[in-house]
């Protein structure tokens, strides 16, 4: 029998999070988001805010990377360092999940894990700038940086980090079977065409 696998992938700010969310509550299947971080940092020996924040920066170059490699269970790290032991323990866990059944999958690689699997329908949601700044606005709040910083920080660390691990260019749209602008199409219509897709396939 086959299963409704979803990875969505998502700039920052486009609204990827609500969506996969959305599209889960929809289809009545698992969604997986701060659910496999708590899994990941229960494997790991890791603090979930290390697990969920180091997806987002490049191995070995930021000061969570530095701490990281003392929070870690180093008697099972074999190792590796902890960048790379994250990896494979995060890579076991979304495995581990798509193999009990269904679900939407936000994030974390998912794409590039479940790149072979035939069940996988992978997602990539992205929108302008300026529509992005002003979401990130009304949902985050202000800070120091500027909300265009902001975004080009986050979306720089998610290129490099998915670079680094996988070998491929985060967004590329070959990597992906559905590429949709949240900004122009609008987060609910994002969500009843991932529905009707994915129910039709």
């Amino acid at each position: 029998m086959s299963k409704t696998i979803i990875t969505i992938s998502r700039e920052f700010g486009s609204g990827g999070r609500s969506i996969g969310k959305s599209v889960a509550e929809a289809l009545e299947i698992p969604y997986y988001d701060k659910e496999l971080i708590k899994q990941v940092a229960e494997k790991t020996g890791f603090a979930p805010e290390y697990v969920e924040n180091a997806g987002e920066y490049a191995p070995g170059k930021s000061i969570l990377a530095y701490f990281a490699a003392f929070s870690g269970r180093a008697d099972v790290m074999g190792g590796m360092n902890a960048s790379d032991f994250l990896w494979c323990m995060q890579r076991q866990v979304i495995l581990d999940l798509v193999e009990k059944g269904s679900c939407v999958i936000v994030g974390r690689c998912a794409d590039y894990i479940l790149k072979d699997n035939p069940d996988a329908f992978h997602i990539f949601v992205h929108a302008a700038p300026a529509f992005r700044a002003d979401r990130i606005v009304r949902l985050y709040g202000e800070s120091e940086k500027k909300p265009e910083e902001r975004l080009r920080d986050k979306d720089t660390r998610r290129k490099v980090n998915y670079k680094h691990f996988t070998g491929r260019e985060w967004g590329r749209c070959q990597n992906y079977h559905l590429s949709l602008d949240s900004g122009v199409i609008g987060v609910e219509k994002c969500v009843s065409m991932i529905v009707e897709l994915v129910r039709s396939r």
